[in-house]
């Protein structure tokens, strides 16, 4: 009984997040009514199941509601992540009857998580209310349904502090923009839809049509990566609309908050203050063009500026974890591709809707490293490491330092899992790759050429739990299964 009494809370608030996704079901709802496209009644099912389902929740447990504590925080970001892409399936399997449980949740779980990886196949003929149902779940994740709903919920008496510092990785958890978290998630969403509608209007004056400017500004603002075609972007075939996706990711790729913070001082010195987003910066774009000039020098293209376009369109995506792909890159040399998996585990900026270790993780474990090698030169010597101006403590070091031994334990761990139930250790190793830093296609047989359909349901969950596990930054699942944390 007290066991119940003390998960009450968290199942009262996870009842009204469910009630609230619902809702968002009305913009494919609304568009399939528009065109007319056959899909109505799966949405007026799909609302009425989840609402119903956050209804029940809600009203069994609302009796015992609370504040929550700093622990709740953690499970009920563990359980919201796990529980809506549940709901989410239900449009794609009542479109498409024959689709496993096992696929559809990969997809919707893919999409919440802005992983954008995809097992299914035939984009280009799926109902248009189903495709942008794909890109929406995409745009929400991206700058995280929890954020969405640490916007509401206060207004529904439930404060949101617990869940902004289980879910938002690096820096923001300690920084608040504005005095109360309510107006800086606001906030974020303001920029982040402004700069939504910005990419909608530029991929259309660079050729798109309404509808797929919309979905695919979706999917590149989350980083997700979802397409309205098989082919993705190389569907289009054109250098504009990749370049003009490049500036987007590269955008997305960085802190929300800089780009908050620039919005409100008007000015663009904030981001020469970024640390993080220089050294993003620096490292993406030094990339293309040595990677395109290595392929080229292979022999892969015969003029370098075709192997620049293709090179920076396809590394800014992969190290973006975005996951748009506009050619098949499998066949490049082996150091190229995995140079570009590498940059999807270091590159973005903590606060972007991007995957991985994080950039800012990234430049203090280096810092630390070369503090080290100091060390036994000068065993004696104080010295501090710096980020930026700020000189770090050690514990934030640590801290660090632990994050990245359980993400490479991890990697090496369910790559193994994967190779002993038969996959290869390329498609092994790049799929759990992409799936924990949220990144999109791997190589092999999830290469950008396929997607992950080839996969046994086994595979597939295993896949699926790296996307979830990479998108709560590793602790905020994990700590569930310390005994500590069940404690009184």
């Amino acid at each position: 009984m007290a066991a119940i009494s003390k998960l009450a809370p968290v199942v009262s608030v996870l009842g009204m997040v469910t009630m609230l996704f619902s809702f968002t079901m009305l913009l494919p709802l609304g568009l399939s009514w528009l065109t007319d496209d056959g899909a109505l009644w799966i949405y007026d099912q799909s609302i009425a199941i989840t609402f119903g389902a956050g209804f029940v929740m809600w009203i069994g447990t609302r009796h015992l509601k609370r504040e929550l504590a700093a622990r709740d925080g953690y499970l009920l970001a563990s359980l919201i992540w796990t529980v809506l892409p549940a709901f989410a399936v239900l449009p794609l399997m009542f479109h498409l009857p024959n689709l496993s449980f096992t696929d559809a949740y990969f997809e919707t779980m893919s999409g919440l998580t802005t992983t954008g990886a995809t097992v299914l196949s035939g984009l280009d003929h799926l109902p248009k209310s189903i495709n942008l149902w794909r890109h929406q779940l995409n745009w929400m994740g991206g700058m995280g349904i929890i954020v969405l709903a640490v916007a509401i919920l206060p207004m529904l008496g439930v404060g949101g502090m617990q869940l902004y510092k289980a879910e938002t990785p690096g820096p923001m958890k300690d920084d608040k923009l504005t005095p109360r978290i309510t107006e800086t998630a606001k906030n974020l969403w303001l920029v982040y839809f402004g700069i939504t509608l910005a990419c909608i209007g530029s991929l259309m004056w660079a050729g798109m049509d309404w509808f797929d400017a919309i979905c695919h500004a979706f999917a590149a603002l989350g980083l997700g990566g979802f397409s309205t075609h098989d082919a993705s972007v190389g569907y289009f075939n054109s250098a504009l609309i990749e370049y003009v996706l490049i500036i987007f990711m590269l955008i997305a790729g960085m802190n929300f908050a800089t780009h908050f913070l620039a919005w409100r001082g008007k000015s663009l010195r904030v981001y020469l203050n970024d640390t993080e987003a220089k050294a993003f910066l620096l490292l993406v774009l030094t990339s293309c063009i040595g990677i395109a000039w290595y392929i080229w020098m292979k022999g892969v293209y015969a003029d370098y500026w075709v192997a620049l376009r293709h090179v920076s369109f396809n590394l800014v995506s992969l190290a973006t974890d975005c996951g748009f792909v506009s050619m098949d890159y499998n066949p490049w040399p082996p150091f190229a591709t995995f140079w570009m998996l590498y940059l999807s585990c270091v590159s973005v900026s903590s606060g972007s809707t991007g995957g991985g270790i994080k950039m800012v993780r990234t430049i203090v474990t280096f810092n630390q490293a070369l503090r080290e090698m100091t060390r036994q030169i000068h065993p004696n010597a104080i010295l501090p490491l710096r980020l930026g101006q700020q000189v770090l403590d050690n514990r934030i070091v640590f801290a660090v330092q632990t994050f990245v031994l359980v993400y490479c334990t991890l990697v090496m761990f369910l790559t193994m899992i994967l190779m002993a139930s038969g996959l290869d250790l390329v498609s092994s190793i790049s799929a759990i790759i992409a799936c924990i830093n949220n990144a999109g296609p791997g190589l092999n047989v999830v290469g950008p050429a396929s997607n992950f359909s080839p996969l046994t349901d086994f595979q597939t969950w295993v896949c699926t739990f790296a996307m979830l596990v990479g998108r709560l930054e590793l602790f905020t699942l994990l700590v569930l299964v310390t005994p500590a944390f069940w404690r009184k």
